[in-house]
């Protein structure tokens, strides 16, 4: 059975021959109620105290668990993005490379277009050539047939 400071301060105590000095008693009983009550309240505040720090703790260990996973899905978004970094810079590189297969591709038959160009000129050139040179020869023909005659 608990005490509580009231048991303490309503204790009686029977009388008896040359007994304890009943005021003596007293005193030192409420001596002890009113020790008994301050330690009471203390042990409530301590209980309060131990409660709050309780909690605090809890909202502690809650924060850190937030915080924990806050931190990996950060790390998880940053190798997200490294990733499709990684992806897009390949995927750039190919268009690149693509382009640039595109480009050496155009300018190959742009090379072969322009030999081909070349050596139809070269033909044409020829043939120009030859047609002058039969002209040529015809108009000497004519002149020396024209001479012939302006000696007869």
């Amino acid at each position: 059975m608990r005490i509580t400071p009231l048991d303490i301060q309503q204790k009686q105590f029977p009388m008896r021959f040359r007994g304890f000095d009943v005021e003596e008693v007293y005193a030192f009983l409420e001596v002890v109620r009113e020790e008994m009550e301050d330690m009471l309240r203390e042990n409530a505040s301590l209980k309060d105290n131990v409660l709050r720090t309780e909690n605090q703790v809890k909202e502690f260990r809650d924060m850190e668990t937030t915080m924990r996973e806050t931190l990996i899905t950060a790390q998880q978004m940053v190798e997200e993005y490294k990733q499709n970094s990684r992806k897009e810079a390949e995927l750039l590189i190919k268009d690149a490379e693509f382009q640039a297969a595109a480009i050496i591709r155009g300018a190959q038959e742009k090379v072969v277009k322009i030999h081909e160009d070349i050596v139809d000129l070269k033909g044409i050139r020829r043939h120009f050539r030859e047609e002058v040179k039969r002209l040529i020869e015809s108009h000497m023909k004519m002149l020396e047939f024209d001479t012939e005659r302006e000696g007869e």
